[in-house]
């Protein structure tokens, strides 16, 4: 594999991240995710307004963070929900808040952070069914929000674009787009890009397994199609997507195999091939250029769809 003098200083430095006073694989998972979203993510854009809500559900409550974008003057905003990645037991508001900044500016659209319930304490379909529960309750409480309800869309990176692939086969018909940024779909890793890139970088096929069997324990003997989304037949209700696939990602083969299905499902499906870079690009623009690149491109293909202009 050639990488670039960027990428290359990146592995680097990831190299030479260690958790502080991890006390068990996982907690040492959340923690690395956590170090690399700091010192790699740049500098964070401001926004007009960020507010933090509980949304209650049945027996729990979700946390939300609301990202309203600057300069937005409009009364009633086109809305994006972000469902974030970490291999669906790690991230969070601060993982990702660099990421979601530059959407939000961007889009100029209200960005909507879940923070989903992690395996292992939750394993699915806890995280699925908060992020489904979101879109619904976004939609339901749309002008309380100072939202349009018919101008809303989905997010999701990695493990996050998993979730966002199930979500819009359940309530799809809320969503205007789709937008999964290098989704995990296979819970085999047995891809040809599993074998080239099985100790990195970033993803290793070790940490991929156990965070598989913590999320979906059932997996091996019974998966669920919504838990792992390369198995889904049925992608009813899915609105327009574009999928971002990094050149030297472990995940590379399956996403684009998702991209297949949904293609031969008679979705409209658009792909863009990030050549060089490796998973979790997007939260490297401390050094990437690429960054802006993906950001816009999410904002182009999302003003296309929700015909959001304004600034």
């Amino acid at each position: 594999m050639q990488l670039t003098s960027p990428i290359t200083q990146i592995i680097n430095h990831l190299g030479k991240i260690q958790s502080f006073n991890a006390q068990d694989p996982l907690d040492e998972t959340r923690k690395y995710l956590d170090a690399m979203a700091l010192q790699l993510s740049g500098k964070k854009e401001p926004v007009a307004m960020i507010e933090e809500l509980k949304v209650p559900v049945e027996d729990h409550q979700i946390p939300v963070r609301i990202y309203r974008p600057k300069g937005k003057t409009t009364q009633k905003s086109s809305a994006i929900i972000y469902i974030h990645g970490g291999w669906f037991i790690a991230g969070g508001f601060e993982t990702h808040d660099a990421v979601v900044r530059k959407l939000a500016n961007q889009t100029s659209s209200v960005m909507i952070f879940v923070d989903y319930r992690l395996a292992p304490e939750h394993p699915f379909p806890a995280g699925l069914n908060d992020c489904i529960d979101i879109v619904k309750w976004v939609t339901d409480h749309a002008e309380d929000l100072g939202i349009d309800e018919s101008k809303i869309g989905i997010i999701g990176d990695s493990a996050g674009g998993a979730l966002a692939t199930s979500v819009s086969t359940q309530v799809g018909e809320l969503l205007k787009f789709q937008v999964l940024i290098y989704p995990a779909a296979d819970h085999q890793l047995n891809t040809k890009s599993w074998e080239t890139y099985e100790t990195g970088p970033v993803l290793n096929k070790e940490g991929g397994i156990q965070a598989w069997k913590w999320y979906h324990p059932e997996a091996e003997s019974n998966p669920d199609p919504l838990a792992v989304p390369i198995l889904i037949k049925d992608f009813k209700n899915t609105p327009p997507t574009l999928v971002l696939i990094a050149e030297h990602d472990a995940l590379r083969d399956e996403g684009e195999e998702l991209v297949q299905h949904m293609k031969n499902a008679g979705i409209s499906v658009q792909t863009s091939f990030y050549r060089d870079m490796v998973h979790g690009f997007m939260h490297m623009g401390e050094v990437l250029n690429e960054v802006e690149k993906a950001t816009f491109e999410m904002a182009a293909f999302a003003h296309q769809y929700l015909r959001t202009t304004e600034k």
